[in-house]
């Protein structure tokens, strides 16, 4: 009997095993014995138990389902068999199913434990869905950096993590058929008794330590935190490597294929085009760029020189440096270079000696482009910075808010800055960065107040607390920083708030001693440790990511509807055209000056196609006219008035060269220059039938002005002339009969046409004679009639002596008068004196005309050298010498012009030219006009589109 019941215990414990590990999934009663269920559960109905729904579809394995599994046979054992009887052996079993119970109730409390533990770290871990945008791209790109399929491969496969696991399933079925066992009154009640009482003793010394543990956690958060934080710079800094060697090589290669140009280029180029474009028709630049706004000495330039890795600005303590607006370009290079839009010259930003003359040069165009009498200026600085790990954006560097103007400063500084600011920041797209000094209190900031009027919702406003070092240091509540980071210390709404610290305060310090700093400064702080500032709010590094992706955010919102607006300006400026210029090419101002300039060019080179003849008769004529006077007057007059030829002949070569000596070779290249310039005006100015275009007058007429006032006559041409002309003068041998004839005719002209201005001087000191005033009833006045009564005296005189000089005396003076005071006329001697240098001029020229006539048969005598004859004719030989010495001018002035002054006139006019091209503001003021205005924008507006329709096919591309 006791074998039997022995071999029923065993059986039964065997199925209880089995039915714990096997394959099926029945509850552990199900598997017992009906006798082992009766002792177990008086109350278990006999009727077989219903299979419990499968909680997951995938079959679960632990590691005991390895071993091989045995169906168990169950002894058929009567119903009507007595309990009782076996009292001991139940005993027995139900010690030995305390025992697994207990162990299956701690590894359940355990397993709660755990549960909570991680549902409380859950809580604590702050929620990160609203700044999924502050996270760089890369982040989520890290399948790209990391192979994870390698790491994949590494790993255990399911079914061994699988086989791994306990067969948590089971165990919550065995403890569903111990509810039975674990009722009041039962034998297992006790000692779960004491495993709840343990439990409840676990949770009070919980309840006691967890501000023990929220701390450990906050700082194992923290160091995990740092540890990522590390491990991406590490993988940053390796990819930054491997990028620089990638850029090198294109570098090097870059002569084999086609330059291709950054997206950021591309975009910054679309940026410089908008600022030279004059919104004429309402089409406003709506493009992003991040503007950077602060208060003075705030560390606007400190952040912008984190982000470009370089000191790039100029410094100073406590002055005002950034005087017009920077445009600065971040893009990703190979070297770390800057260079200016307009400048080919590449700073290299790795050497102390060009970041000091980049600075430099920052500072000098500052400086030039503030006007006389301001403080600041509106044009913007363009500069491309380029280098390895770069973040790529356009940022825009804006002066410092002030809120005093202080000596030295223009009147108007504060509102100019105020207007400059409001114009960057009012564009619905423009990105604003707020820079507030953390060590001063918040209340003194006046661009916040500015921010928020301009971005109200603080939709695209990120603020960055500068100086936190100092303001932690000095802050007695440091609640305080964490109320402004959150916008809670005053009214200004932000898309993102960050804390840097951008150095000590020593403008020397470099910006890797700076970023070490920044980042053990924030590893030792307590704004991360009491959770006032979050890992991603902290650094220049994660200010910088957030910055460029919240740019890039923004242009692939905006671009496309600002490049749909600037089709339709497009259209309209060619509709616009189209209806008023339809004939003619849209030529914007620069194809204008371009087609000016040929036009010009082609005039000068007409210089050259004139001919000789043509040159030397404008030259001999218009010399005759300057000199003609002096010849006349200072050595004709004079010589004619001696006694004999010897005398004669002796004056006036001692006045010729006296002449010649100083002031005919300079009279002579003046003429000349004068010439040239008639010349020139004329081709400039000469219209060309339909095709002129008046529209090139005022730049035509700049040129010419602009080319004589710098073209000067060659110094030497006056010494050679001199030589040339002295030479001419001293030659008195007349060849033949025809340049006889011709100087008498030249001298018949030049008396004839003096006799007539004098006649006409005359008639204006005497007035009109009888016949005018009866033909059109006009008068004389007294003094004309003084001076009548005066000519008629002295005509009798010169009547009375034929061959009287040029001069009266004074008896004769006196003589005249009384003979005119006798008539009723005073008269004063100043006035007779006059009167009779034209009365005696008239009447030798009269006797010097018919002197012409009788020496017209002299050249016979010349020839014999007036030898037995009483004609002389030396003042023909005379006018024949000037006449000479004008023709050998005209000729030399001709050979200089031809052959030195127009090349060099030339040369002059391509120089104008060249100078006007590069002068921008020149071109506006020459070449104006509605049509000219309309071609520009028709140009810039194009140019816009073509440039925004590229970088939106490389932005999809890059995509």
């Amino acid at each position: 009997m006791w074998r039997t019941r022995a071999a029923a215990a065993c059986v039964i414990c065997q199925s209880l095993a089995n039915s714990s590990y096997g394959i099926k999934r029945k509850s552990p009663l199900q598997n017992l014995h009906l006798v082992s269920r009766s002792i177990h559960h008086p109350y278990y109905p006999s009727s077989k138990l219903q299979r419990p729904p499968l909680r997951i579809s995938i079959q679960q394995f632990s590691s005991l389902n390895r071993l091989p599994l045995h169906k168990t046979k169950l002894l058929n054992v009567k119903h009507g068999y007595q309990s009782h009887r076996n009292f001991w052996l139940a005993r027995l079993a139900s010690r030995l199913l305390k025992v697994r119970y207990l162990i299956l109730g701690s590894a359940v409390g355990g397993g709660y434990t755990a549960k909570k533990t991680y549902e409380q770290w859950k809580d604590m871990m702050p929620d990160l869905e609203d700044y999924k945008w502050i996270v760089p791209d890369f982040i989520w790109e890290l399948d790209e950096l990391v192979d994870f399929e390698k790491l994949l491969k590494a790993l255990p496969d399911a079914d061994d993590l699988a086989k791994l696991l306990p067969d948590f399933d089971k165990i919550g079925e065995s403890l569903t058929s111990l509810k039975g066992f674990l009722s009041p009154g039962s034998p297992g009640e006790t000692a779960f008794r004491a495993t709840d009482q343990g439990y409840d003793n676990d949770k009070q010394f919980k309840k006691v330590s967890d501000k023990e543990k929220i701390d450990q956690l906050q700082e194992e958060l923290l160091r995990t935190q740092l540890k990522y934080q590390r491990m991406l710079e590490r993988l940053e800094k390796e990819n930054k490597e491997l990028r620089k060697l990638v850029l090198q090589r294109d570098d090097k290669g870059i002569h084999q294929r086609k330059l291709k140009k950054s997206l950021i280029d591309m975009y910054s180029e679309v940026l410089d085009i908008l600022s030279d474009y004059d919104a004429s028709y309402n089409t406003q630049d709506h493009l992003p760029r991040v503007v950077v706004v602060g208060d003075q000495s705030a560390g606007k330039t400190s952040v912008l020189e984190m982000i470009a890795q370089a000191r790039i600005f100029p410094r100073g303590s406590g002055e005002m440096m950034t005087r017009s607006p920077v445009k600065v370009t971040l893009s990703e290079g190979p070297h770390h270079v800057a260079l200016f839009k307009d400048s080919s010259r590449e700073f290299d930003l790795t050497k102390e000696e060009d970041l000091a003359a980049l600075r430099n040069e920052i500072e000098i165009r500052m400086r030039n482009s503030v006007k006389e009498g301001c403080t600041v200026s509106t044009e913007t600085i363009s500069l491309s910075v380029k280098g390895p790990g770069l973040q790529r954006m356009v940022l825009v560097d804006l002066p410092g808010v002030i809120s005093t103007v202080t000596s030295g400063m223009a009147p108007d500084t504060k509102e100019t800055i105020f207007s400059i600011s409001k114009a960057y920041m009012q564009n619905p797209n423009a990105i604003i960065l707020c820079i507030q000094d953390g060590s001063v209190d918040a209340e003194r900031s006046i661009v916040t107040d500015l921010v928020s009027q301009m971005d109200p919702q603080g939709k695209r406003t990120i603020f960055v607390l500068t100086k936190v070092d100092l303001a932690e240091k000095n802050v007695a509540s440091p609640n305080r920083i964490q109320q402004i980071i959150e916008g809670k210390l005053f009214p200004m709404k932000a898309l993102g708030y960050f804390a840097v610290v951008t150095g000590k305060g020593n403008s020397s310090e470099s910006i890797e001693s700076i970023k070490e700093y920044e980042e053990e400064f924030f590893q030792n702080s307590k704004l991360l440790k009491t959770s006032m500032l979050k890992a991603h709010q902290v650094t220049t590094k994660n200010l910088s990511l957030a910055v460029s992706d919240c740019f890039w955010k923004m242009v692939r919102e905006s671009v496309e509807q600002q490049a749909d607006a600037f089709k339709a300006t497009r259209f309209n400026l060619e509709t616009e055209w189209k209806n008023n210029y339809p004939r003619l090419r849209e030529l914007d101002r620069n194809e204008l000056f371009e087609k000016a300039k040929n036009e010009i060019l082609d005039e000068v080179i007409s210089l050259t196609q004139v001919t000789p003849k043509h040159w030397e008769e404008m030259l001999e004529k218009t010399l005759w006219e300057r000199v003609s006077t002096h010849v006349i007057e200072n050595i004709y007059l004079p010589a004619a008035q001696t006694a004999n030829s010897g005398t004669f002949n002796t004056t006036v070569d001692i006045k010729l060269k006296q002449w010649t000596d100083k002031q005919l070779p300079n009279k002579a290249v003046e003429v000349a220059w004068e010439t040239l310039q008639e010349e020139f005006s004329r081709f400039m100015t000469e219209k060309k039938g339909k095709e002129h275009d008046d529209i090139f007058d005022k730049l035509k007429q700049a040129v010419k002005e602009e080319t004589i006032k710098r073209h000067k006559w060659n110094e030497r041409a006056e010494d050679s002339l001199r030589v040339i002309q002295h030479n001419a003068l001293e030659d008195r041998s007349i060849s033949d009969k025809q340049q006889w004839d011709a100087a008498i005719h030249f001298m018949e002209e030049t008396l004839q046409s003096r006799l007539k201005d004098t006649e006409s001087v005359i008639e204006d000191m005497v007035g009109p004679g009888w016949r005018k005033r009866w033909l059109y009833w006009v008068g004389r006045t007294k003094e004309q009639n003084i001076r009548n009564e005066t000519k008629n005296e002295l005509e009798k005189l010169i009547k009375c002596n034929e061959d009287h000089p040029a001069y009266l005396a004074n008896d004769e003076v006196t003589t005249v008068r009384k003979n005119l005071e006798a008539r009723g006329v005073a008269v004063d001697p100043c006035l007779i004196k006059d009167t009779w240098h034209q009365i005696y001029r008239r009447y030798f020229l009269k006797s010097a005309l018919n002197h012409c006539n009788l020496c017209r048969r002299g050249f016979y005598y010349y020839q014999r050298h007036f030898v037995d004859s009483e004609l002389e004719c030396n003042d023909i030989v005379l006018f024949w010498r000037i006449q000479r010495m004008l023709a050998i001018t005209a000729n030399t002035l001709r050979q200089q012009l031809t052959n030195t002054e127009v090349r060099r006139l030339e040369k002059n006019v391509k120089e104008v030219l060249e100078d006007f091209a590069e002068d921008n503001e020149k071109k506006v003021m020459l070449l104006t006009g509605k049509r000219v205005q309309l071609a520009e924008d028709l140009k810039k507006v194009r140019e816009i589109q073509e440039k925004l329709e590229a970088f939106i096919e490389a932005l999809h591309q890059e995509k």
